[in-house]
């Protein structure tokens, strides 16, 4: 059984919780993933040795399987409801814990325990009924490890969804089947198409009270299908639910006998994440130059950082971004011990044949396999700050290490979210805008295109006055159809 965790995030207009958000690195320490991936998904367990295939399985699950998800969708749609219905009919809620859901629904006048407290927390969500923040759960089932962001539906909150949704391999867009896609189920499907997340379920709840209507179910699904296309979104999973009363949730509904899709949890359970990082190329962000200078090590010079994606090899010729200096490296070290090979997400120090002038925010990449280095940047934006992006403002733009200089050159066009058609020339970006900008930069940056690379293709726009995040930027135009980016 594994405890979920009770305390929030802090709100996404914090610089480092929207950092998370688009990619780059909340904190600059990284924990160091030791293990190397595997490829493919655990096997299934063999009845005949239930204990060897169980520990086999556990550690499969532990080394490869772990899907990081988001919930989405208007407000009252049933986000937290859902979540609270995952963790409950999954087991994963302690007695404590749902002694005191029960408890505090008790005390609001509810019959029955309100699942939507598990991930509610805050005083201000509990009295308005409402998700604000972005709430993180952790709960595992034997066939694989998840952790879960529950993200708010306002739309004064859609920063806080983005936050959470950035780093998913896959959301879950819920509908109320009443209302069918309202505007705000149109904005969230276009930020998952915009941060490239690759997979897509569209959850159509209260089910219930629509006497669980098929016909209700296909014509949703139908339309939102449609738009996600639209997007550049190759597959939408739709699954017609009742999170209230666990329909299709975890276990298959008995009144909806006409689907015979999968549940939310099987599906979740079943579609494929594992990612091989060798097929990647690699990048690697330096993040701190160490030079101890003790006796033993006089002449240690070693850059630290976290692998965003790809393979390094000791022998492997590389070329520091933007300078375009070519060396090889000489040794990696992973926690003070050498290594021949790192791969993505380890945190490691490189140390390199030649003495080249590197510090922080340089890149990393093997020989001839870098971005191209400029100082105008062409990108499609989300703007997370009430304060509106104008032409001509000043701002810092921080890409994963590094932070510049830059000011907004133009703002070509605004997405209109009914029909994805583009306003031009509209000036200026309000709060959840998402459009596109042209960004000169003081000094050149190495960026991959957003839609091949979603770590060194992304970027903050922070306010240099005070240091608040203004923008989440992905570099190219996201919604050009393409292969998903490297996580």
């Amino acid at each position: 059984m594994t405890r979920s965790a009770t305390d929030t995030t802090t709100p996404a207009t914090d610089t480092a919780a929207t950092e998370t958000a688009t990619g780059t690195p909340a904190a600059d320490t990284a924990a160091t993933d030791s293990t190397p991936p595997v490829a493919g998904t655990p096997a299934a367990t063999d009845t005949t040795a239930p204990a060897a295939n169980e520990t086999a399985a556990n550690e499969a699950t532990s080394a490869a399987s772990l899907l990081r998800l988001a919930t989405a969708g208007s407000v009252d749609d049933g986000k937290s409801t859902l979540v609270g219905r995952l963790l409950h009919d999954s087991k994963s809620v302690l007695a404590d814990q749902l002694e005191a859901v029960e408890h505090a629904s008790r005390d609001r006048g509810q019959s029955a325990p309100d699942l939507a407290l598990l991930t509610d927390g805050l005083r201000a969500e509990r009295e308005q009924g409402i998700t604000i923040d972005v709430a993180y759960r952790y709960f595992a089932t034997p066939r694989r490890r998840f952790v879960l962001a529950d993200t708010p539906g306002h739309v004064q909150y859609t920063r806080n969804m983005a936050t959470g949704a950035s780093t998913a391999e896959l959301t879950v867009i819920l509908v109320d089947a009443r209302n069918g896609v309202v505007e705000q189920t149109r904005r969230h499907a276009a930020i998952a198409a915009l941060l490239r997340v690759p997979h897509v379920v569209l959850a159509v709840n209260k089910m219930d009270l629509v006497a669980y209507a098929e016909p209700v179910f296909a014509a949703i699904a139908e339309e939102f299908t449609a738009y996600a296309a639209s997007l550049g979104v190759p597959e939408v999973t739709a699954i017609p639910i009742s999170a209230l009363t666990g329909d299709n949730v975890v276990e298959p509904s008995a009144t909806m006998g006409w689907y015979a899709g999968p549940t939310v949890l099987e599906h979740l359970e079943t579609v494929p994440v594992t990612h091989d990082p060798a097929e990647d190329v690699a990048r690697f962000p330096v993040q701190y130059v160490i030079r101890p200078r003790l006796p033993e090590l006089p002449d240690y010079r070693g850059y630290a950082g976290q692998l965003a994606s790809g393979v390094l090899r000791v022998g492997q010729p590389v070329t520091v971004l933007p300078s375009g200096h070519t060396t090889t490296i000489e040794a990696i070290d992973a926690l003070g011990v050498p290594v021949d090979t790192a791969w993505a997400p380890q945190s490691v120090t490189l140390r390199l044949r030649d003495d080249l002038d590197i510090s922080r925010g340089d890149l990393i990449v093997p020989e001839d396999t870098g971005p191209s280095t400029g100082q105008d940047l062409h990108a499609t934006v989300c703007h997370l700050h009430d304060t509106p992006l104008t032409e001509g403002q000043r701002v810092l733009l921080k890409h994963t290490t590094r932070t510049v200089k830059a000011v907004v050159r133009q703002i070509p066009s605004r997405l209109t979210l009914d029909d994805l058609s583009q306003h031009p020339s509209p000036g200026r970006l309000v709060a959840n805008d998402i459009g596109r900008v042209v960004i000169r930069t003081a000094e050149p940056l190495a960026i991959d295109p957003y839609a091949h690379f979603r770590r060194t293709g992304s970027f903050l726009l922070i306010d240099p006055a005070d240091g608040s995040t203004l923008t989440a930027g992905m570099a190219g135009d996201a919604f050009t159809e393409g292969p998903s980016p490297a996580p």
